[in-house]
């Protein structure tokens, strides 16, 4: 078992995200938690697009119900769940959005369909049958033609800005080993939690 060395949090969380990748299918899936205004709490798994000392970023359709409540209620929790590693690392803070470029950058280089069904999806609203989505989606690729696809208004991202991460390692008899990492000041303060 290997011990969190690193005085700050990125440094770990790049360590084990790079043996992530090696071990898990999906090493960048996640999971989002968001809650309304009035605290009614919900998740869902995205997929980890960016990371840096600024925070770590997802892709959403603005009027998703995970986007309408970061609206409301600008404070997330990411959780990573590596299975074959025996590890979680979950992260808390505020979140937002990622400026017009860095959305535009990242649309561009998604595959031609997944813009399209972008374009095409009015996600977390009511589909009546699968048939009117396979219609808006031939719609907007006929729309578009062999032409550019350019990132919809409605479609952006979002920035976790960190104000705490946990590492957590299982070891034998429920004695896991986590340790927390709380940005103070723009200072990391590192301590050791009990199982």
């Amino acid at each position: 078992m290997e011990e969190i060395e690193e005085t700050e949090p990125l440094a770990a969380f790049e360590r084990w995200f790079a043996q992530a990748l090696v071990r898990e299918e999906d090493a960048n899936a996640m999971v989002v938690a968001t809650a309304t205004q009035g605290g009614l709490p919900s998740a869902r798994a995205v997929l980890l697009k960016d990371w840096d000392a600024r925070g770590f970023v997802f892709y959403t359709n603005l009027e998703s119900r995970k986007a309408q409540e970061l609206a409301d209620n600008p404070w997330a929790a990411l959780c990573f769940f590596w299975k074959s590693l025996r590890r979680q690392v979950r992260i808390e803070g505020r979140v937002e959005e990622v400026t017009d470029a860095e959305a535009d950058a990242y649309f561009a280089s998604r595959p031609r369909d997944s813009r399209i069904g972008a374009w095409a999806s009015q996600q977390s609203r009511l589909l009546t049958s699968r048939v009117v989505l396979d219609e808006r989606v031939e719609a907007c690729a006929r729309r578009f033609g062999e032409g550019e696809v350019p990132r919809p208004p409605f479609w952006s991202g979002f920035r976790v800005v960190p104000r705490q991460i946990e590492f957590w390692q299982e070891r034998p008899s429920r004695l896991h080993d986590r340790w927390l990492f709380v940005c103070e000041g723009g200072e990391w303060r590192r301590e050791r939690l009990f199982p």
